[in-house]
């Protein structure tokens, strides 16, 4: 049975004011989510991916933000919508996990009244259902004695009790699709298992769509169903999860997946991938972006304008470069090329 869009990203361009010019931080990039389905968005910092994810609930400043495609959701064009129609959308239709769960939450207001303020919003209830409902959820995301977490503030929470209230929050009123921006991130380990595992569960009591944003490839591994790479603003891969794990193409794909320390193979030295993603204005826009953090390959090879293509059933590549990548042979190989 073919699953049914819920989400659809076409052509979508965010761009930042930055002194008298426009920069795209996302540059024409197009994404699908079905319904209950879990698609993972993932590279290093400053590639766009919250960005992405802020453009989706159209959370950015508009006075120094341009945003430029479609944002179909249930078929509905987010983009061209007022403020007060969007607003009915967020916190209902759509719910977002903010990754600082100590910045997203109001540090004047104890944790239940944030979880009803977000209902009030959205639901015809009586004072006493809000309260019980906003109990129920505390519950729900596994928080012991929610009785008495609900009357506290976010300065008496630990970090994971503060993300659990965050996605309490966020799932309040049912939302079709969840945004979760690296929701684990602030958290030690033990606690990112736990909160994981709890998005897991949701989802799958729920049967709602999750957009996933991290860097963390092992809880991709986890948690996704689909996975888009982003690099420098573009979408450079996409696949099933087994398909990026299994048969990476794209050279950036490669690179982050072969950093990871290996718990079976012996290594002299851990896989570094040279260079920085470029500044905002500083960023190429023709050619292969990543082609600079990979001067050992010939410049021949690269596009000079490259695009997804399809190079099998569901299986999204940018550039024809990957065709010819390989890790260098050497230390020396590597390093005797410049960067700039």
């Amino acid at each position: 049975m073919t699953k049914q869009p819920l989400l659809e990203i076409k052509d979508l361009t965010t761009s930042f004011k930055i002194g008298d010019e426009y920069y795209a931080a996302v540059d024409h990039v197009s994404l699908t989510v079905n319904e209950n389905e879990v698609v993972a968005i993932v590279g290093e910092s400053g590639c766009g991916k919250s960005a992405l994810a802020l453009s989706v609930m159209r959370l950015h400043q508009e006075v120094r933000t341009k945003v430029e495609g479609e944002i179909l959701f249930k078929g509905r064009n987010l983009l061209p919508l007022s403020l007060s129609d969007m607003n009915k959308v967020r916190g209902s239709e759509i719910g977002m996990i903010f990754q600082d769960p100590l910045t997203a939450l109001n540090p004047l207001m104890t944790a239940g009244k944030q979880i009803e303020e977000n209902m009030r919003n959205h639901m015809k209830l009586s004072n006493k259902e809000y309260k019980e409902r906003a109990i129920e959820l505390l519950k729900k995301v596994g928080i012991r004695n929610p009785e008495r977490v609900y009357a506290m503030y976010p300065h008496e929470l630990s970090g994971g009790m503060r993300q659990r209230v965050v996605i309490a929050i966020a799932i309040a009123c049912n939302p079709s699709l969840l945004i979760a921006d690296e929701p684990t991130t602030a958290l030690d380990v033990t606690i990112q298992a736990q909160i994981m595992d709890l998005l897991r569960d949701l989802q799958g009591q729920m049967k709602t769509g999750i957009i996933l944003i991290t860097h963390d490839l092992g809880v991709v591994a986890e948690m996704a169903d689909r996975v888009a790479v982003m690099y420098a603003g573009e979408i450079v891969e996409i696949a099933d999860v087994r398909t990026i794990f299994n048969n990476p193409l794209h050279p950036y794909t490669r690179s982050l997946l072969n950093s990871i320390p290996s718990t079976t193979e012996v290594k002299d030295r851990l896989h570094v991938i040279q260079g920085i993603v470029p500044s905002l204005s500083k960023l190429p826009r023709a050619g292969c972006r990543f082609r600079h953090r990979i001067p050992w390959i010939d410049e021949s090879v690269h596009e000079e304008n490259p695009v997804l293509r399809e190079v099998e059933k569901g299986h999204w590549v940018r550039c024809t470069c990957y065709q010819h990548f390989h890790f260098p042979d050497t230390v020396s190989e590597a390093l005797k090329h410049d960067i700039t």
